[in-house]
């Protein structure tokens, strides 16, 4: 089947009772479903061993399911995954560009490696770095780009081979906020320019908020919640009071009819109320009753990180999957200078 076959009417991506055993029985996807719009910008968050990465395996054909199917634009990836792959980008977390060769050097290698015809390759090359903002570096190595330009280069790597879909892992890792800002700007203008699906995995609560239409929370092998960044934040319920206690101070047991303890960092506790305006006066004098002092006391909506926090009774930078993200942030940083 060609690419061309695919369907233009179908969801990006289909994904149904999808679930991956490893010997001797571990369930790493377990009777997973959910789909993709065309054009949709889809997030992927959930701690270590939640499934997010075998889940992208099985998408793009480098791991066949246990049981479940997968269908990319109405076509089952398992009985033609060649046309599968043929609509498929991938920009992983580790650095995947060359720093001793130009970036010209390393979309030509890419372009051979995806068969990308002679007589387009050269005028694929140079449109991609112009669009990722690159033309006039083309001919620099790689070496003495700064980390926001090499993760622009990985993108515009991608797009010699006119991708579809485009998965990015942890699209701002290991960069400052000024070449985090020029990253996202490019993700929002793929979307925009050339509708591409993106599919992006991340561990910045901020960047999944910013860039994502729908966000997939993922523990234990299953998807624990499913919708928009402020569909999920309202199914949290109320607001955040954070609390500050006096030093010293030990918290005691909140009536629940008051508020819910989601979490607490020292002396900051913070509380789920269904309504904070009414919650904190309340909290604050039940404290006052018991003698405990408080030094400061403040009111938010919830924020995706209290979202994971109930679906997944933990934070996410609390994750193994934070810290070795932190490490490939610190070899990025390495390789950009």
């Amino acid at each position: 089947m060609a690419a061309s076959e695919l369907h233009s009417s179908a969801p990006a991506i289909e994904v149904e009772h999808l679930t991956k055993v490893y010997p001797p029985s571990i369930r790493a996807v377990d009777d997973v479903s959910f789909s993709v719009d065309q054009g949709e910008v889809f997030g992927m968050l959930g701690p270590n061993g939640a499934g997010k990465t075998t889940t992208i395996k099985m998408i793009t054909t480098l791991s066949p399911p246990t049981s479940g199917l997968v269908k990319v634009f109405g076509v089952d990836a398992r009985t033609h995954p060649e046309a599968v792959r043929s609509t498929l980008g991938y920009v992983p977390q580790s650095v995947s560009v060359d720093s001793d060769l130009s970036a010209y050097e390393n979309l030509l290698v890419f372009s051979k490696l995806f068969f990308v015809g002679s007589k387009d390759r050269s005028e694929r090359i140079r449109s991609s770095l112009a669009y990722m903002g690159l033309a006039d570096r083309a001919d620099d190595l790689v070496k003495t780009y700064s980390g926001g330009m090499m993760r622009r280069l990985e993108i515009a790597q991608t797009l010699v081979n006119r991708p579809r879909i485009l998965f990015l892992d942890e699209p701002s890792i290991g960069l400052d906020p000024a070449s985090r800002l020029s990253v996202h700007e490019s993700i929002k203008r793929l979307k925009h320019d050339y509708d591409t699906t993106i599919f992006i995995t991340t561990h910045d609560m901020g960047e999944a908020d910013d860039l994502c239409d729908r966000i997939a929370i993922m523990d234990a092998g299953r998807v624990a919640a499913l919708g928009s960044p402020d569909d999920l934040k309202k199914s949290v319920g109320g607001d955040v009071v954070t609390i500050k206690l006096a030093r010293g101070e030990e918290l005691p047991a909140i009536p629940k009819q008051m508020a819910l303890v989601s979490n607490r960092n020292g002396s900051t506790v913070e509380l789920l109320a269904e309504n904070g305006d009414e919650a904190a006066p309340q909290i604050i004098s039940f404290l006052d009753s018991k003698g405990i002092a408080t030094e400061s006391v403040s009111i938010s909506r919830p924020g995706l990180d209290d979202v994971f926090l109930k679906y997944t009774k933990k934070h996410l930078e609390d994750s193994e999957d934070a810290a070795r993200a932190n490490q490939s942030r610190r070899s990025f940083m390495r390789h950009a200078n």
